[in-house]
């Protein structure tokens, strides 16, 4: 009886330490989820207060909770007509750094680890990785644009499904003795498509019933209860229930504002969508399930050698930089140079990540303990970087500086150590540099919030 009054007290500090973490991220820029993690690295990795053993399979079914759930309200926030303007550069962009960072990587990975090409594959596809448990919450802390708010929520959902399913054909692949481009394909474009349809399709068929819902006492979860079955339903069909359940939150979402062409009318005569008090119940039930996720992700994590650590943050490093040209080739003209510095640093990996690395060693692939150890620090070591470096994007010298390197003009790195009590202007309009006692003054658009005095 004193272990659960003990737990229970745990888990009451956790929510108010939340709410205090979100408190700091407004003053310092420093996200609460590498906090998060933290207290989780020190309940389990660094105390074994909490061995993630003590678990269960509690812990599995907790973390697809909280990512449908966290899909589901992030489509929910999602405008229709952003999304529509953002689809196609989040579909290019997902592509483009998932692939060039799975191949690259894999190289390395072959070259410095002693594995086969398939192995060093698998680590490829699961560094390339994003989780949107990640960053969807960051996104929507950062008050970013709407555009850059759908296309970085769609890109993660997308370069998920990609990891899960190519990772998985790997794994098949090896046992098989080759891999199958033309299945591999034929898979991925199934998920997508499948997902998409019982996605949308469940949310318009349950918004007509929605109306009458409303009118039923305790039926504020319902929708979420639909959502949970649809993603049982698709991935049990071997297709991607992350996708559905963005699918359906974007439909649920804006089903009022959906026109089809065929009825020359809208919709919004019978379906309805979610109310203010829906939306606001979902939000909360999203921050306290993302609580205890990153806490979990925190214990869960594990450490190995020094040469392990040190590999998995060159694997990092190589994701980072390797992403850097996809964002510049794909969606660097559609963005403000500032904006298209943060998204090259939004690659953040998750449980998702953990889960894939954790499966070679369980199907006998040699080297898949390596897989999984490297798998941890790439994991920890990306949260890290990608929380570390978005408070310092908010200021000058480092923004100007990352905003060079993504612009591709490198001989203006040479003018980030002049940013001083020099009187300069860029034409760029993002820096203008004043003679107030050597303050750098950002213009335009704030895309952290209310600027702070240092």
């Amino acid at each position: 009886m004193n272990n659960i009054a003990l737990v229970i007290a745990v888990v009451g500090g956790l929510i108010f330490l939340a709410h205090f973490f979100v408190h700091i991220f407004d003053r310092t820029r420093v996200p609460d989820v590498l906090m998060l993690i933290i207290v989780g690295i020190i309940l389990g990795p660094v105390s074994k207060l909490v061995p993630v053993e003590s678990f269960g399979l509690v812990g599995p079914v907790f973390v697809t909770i909280t990512l449908v759930v966290i899909l589901f309200e992030g489509g929910v926030a999602l405008k229709l007509r952003v999304l529509s303007s953002a689809l196609s550069k989040a579909v290019k962009l997902a592509f483009a750094s998932f692939f060039l960072t799975m191949v690259v990587v894999g190289v390395a990975a072959h070259l410095l680890l002693p594995l086969g090409w398939i192995p060093s594959l698998i680590i490829g596809s699961i560094v390339a990785s994003t989780s949107e448990a990640i960053i969807i919450p960051l996104v929507k802390q950062l008050k970013t644009s709407e555009e850059m708010h759908a296309l970085l929520s769609v890109e993660s959902s997308i370069n998920d499904v990609l990891s899960v399913a190519v990772t998985l054909a790997l794994i098949g692949a090896y046992g098989l003795g080759g891999i199958n481009v033309g299945t591999i394909t034929g898979d991925l474009i199934a998920s997508f498509l499948v997902a998409i349809i019982f996605g949308f399709g469940g949310a318009f068929l349950w918004s007509l019933i929605l109306r009458r819902i409303h009118t039923m006492k305790n039926a504020m979860f319902t929708t979420v209860a639909i959502v949970f079955a649809l993603f049982g339903l698709v991935e049990t069909l071997g297709f991607s229930g992350a996708i559905t359940a963005l699918a359906f939150g974007i439909t649920i979402g804006n089903i009022e504002s959906i026109k089809l062409p065929r009825l020359g009318k809208p919709l919004a005569g019978n379906p309805v969508g979610l109310t203010e008090t829906e939306r606001a119940f979902f939000t909360e039930a999203s921050f306290l399930l993302k609580t205890f996720f990153f806490v979990y992700l925190g214990i869960s994590l594990q450490f190995s050698s020094v040469g392990i650590i040190l590999i998995g943050i060159l694997m990092t490093f190589m994701a980072f930089v390797l992403r850097i040209p996809a964002v510049k080739i794909t969606v660097g003209g559609s963005f403000t140079q500032k904006e298209a510095a943060l998204i090259s640093v939004m690659i953040p990996k998750g449980l998702a990540a953990a889960v894939l690395a954790s499966i070679p060693a369980q199907e006998g692939i040699i080297g898949g303990e390596l897989i999984r150890d490297v798998t941890y620090i790439v994991i920890l070591s990306s949260i890290v970087v990608t929380s570390v470096i978005i408070p310092l994007l908010g200021r000058a010298r480092v923004s100007y500086f990352y905003q060079s390197i993504v612009s591709g003009n490198f001989r203006d790195l040479r003018k980030v150590r002049l940013i001083s009590p020099a009187v300069t202007s860029q034409s760029n309009g993002y820096i203008k540099r004043l003679e107030e006692g050597g303050k750098v003054v950002p213009l335009g658009d704030k895309m952290f919030g209310d600027s702070k005095k240092d």
